[in-house]
C-alpha cells in the first residue's frame, strides 16, 4: 500500500511540475529576493492534494500526515504557520489548475446534453450567519431552498457534460457570493454558450431567456410551473416534469459525491478570501487528478 501512495504523489508532483512550468508559474511571481523559496510551490501544492485525497480536510491534518509519513520527502517543509499561509498564497494557483485538469480529462464524444445546478458552500451556518465576517469579500448571507437551509457563505455553479451511466464531466465552474440568484449568475455565466441541450432546475426557467438562448441554438428544458390557481400538472406535463428531474439526477450525484470525498460543502474553518478559494478549488482539483 505504501508502495501505491509514493507513486500516486511521485504522479501528482510531476503533473503539478508540468502545469506550474508551463503556467502557473506566472501566476506566483514574487517582486522580493526570496522570490524561489526552498519549501517550492510544486511540494505545496502535491502535499495539499494528496492529503485532501487521502481523507484529511483541514490544513493542519494535511500537514500533520505528511509530516509523519513523508517527512524526509520534503525535507524544507516549513513551520505549520508558513504552510498554511503559503496555500493561502497559491489561491489562484489551485483555481487555474483545477480548469487545467478538468481539460485534461476532456471527453471527445459528442455529447451535446449539458446539466447546469448550483451548491451551497457553508462557511457559517444560520445561528451564525447573522455576525459572519469571514471571507467577507466573497461570502453573503443567502439560502439554500432544497435543503432548507439559510447561511453565510458562497455557491459553487457547475455546468457538466452528460455522461451515460455515469456521473456528468464538468465543462465550466464558477464561485459566486449565496445571495446570488441563480437564473442571474447563469444568464451572464452562460451568455457565450452555443448548440447543446441544457437541463436546468424550475428555477431557471425564464420565458425571455429561453428564447435568447434558442438563438443561440440552445434548448432548455426544465420541469414544468404550476399556472396560477393550477393544483396539479396534466398527465403530459407531469411525465415531461418526471423526465427532466431523472435527467438531472446526475448533476446532484456530482455535487453529493464531491462532498462525500471532500467535505467541501463545510468551510468553517476559513477566515480569508484566498483560503474560500484555496479550499474549494484545490478539492475540486484533487478529484480532477484522482477521479478524471
Amino acid at each position: 500500500m505504501r508502495v501505491v501512495k509514493d507513486l500516486q504523489i511521485i504522479q501528482l508532483y510531476c503533473t503539478v511540475c508540468h502545469h506550474y512550468n508551463t503556467t502557473l508559474a506566472a501566476e506566483t511571481q514574487r517582486l522580493s529576493n526570496n522570490f524561489r523559496p526552498k519549501f517550492t510551490d510544486e511540494e505545496c501544492i502535491t502535499i495539499y492534494l494528496f492529503g485532501i485525497a487521502e481523507g484529511k480536510f483541514e490544513v493542519k491534518a494535511i500537514y500533520k500526515f505528511i509530516k509523519e509519513y513523508w517527512g524526509d520527502w520534503f525535507p524544507a517543509l516549513p513551520a505549520y504557520q508558513n504552510f498554511n499561509q503559503r496555500i493561502n498564497f497559491l489561491a489562484p494557483v489551485f483555481e487555474t489548475l483545477c480548469g487545467l485538469l478538468m481539460t485534461n480529462g476532456k471527453n471527445d464524444d459528442p455529447i451535446f446534453s449539458h446539466l447546469i445546478d448550483s451548491m451551497p458552500i457553508v462557511v457559517a451556518n444560520q445561528k451564525r450567519a447573522k455576525n459572519a465576517k469571514a471571507a467577507k469579500s466573497l461570502c453573503k448571507k443567502g439560502y439554500c431552498a432544497s435543503k432548507g437551509l439559510y447561511y453565510y457563505g458562497v455557491k459553487l455553479h457547475a455546468l457538466g457534460q452528460k455522461q451515460y451511466e455515469a456521473l456528468p464531466t464538468m465543462r465550466m465552474l464558477c464561485v459566486t457570493a449565496a445571495s446570488e440568484n441563480d437564473i442571474t449568475v447563469a444568464k451572464e455565466w452562460l451568455s457565450g454558450v452555443r448548440n447543446m441541450d441544457l437541463f436546468a432546475d424550475k428555477m431557471y426557467a425564464d420565458a425571455n431567456w429561453t428564447q435568447e438562448l434558442m438563438a443561440r441554438g440552445v434548448r432548455l428544458f426544465t420541469p414544468m410551473k404550476l399556472a396560477k390557481g393550477q393544483q396539479y400538472l396534466d398527465a403530459a406535463d407531469s411525465i415531461f416534469s418526471a423526465a427532466i428531474s431523472r435527467t438531472r439526477q446526475a448533476i446532484e450525484s456530482f455535487f453529493n459525491w464531491i462532498q462525500q470525498k471532500t467535505q467541501i460543502q463545510f468551510a468553517s474553518k476559513v477566515r480569508s478570501d484566498n483560503g474560500l478559494i484555496a479550499f474549494i478549488f484545490a478539492r475540486l482539483a484533487s478529484l480532477a487528478f484522482f477521479y478524471s
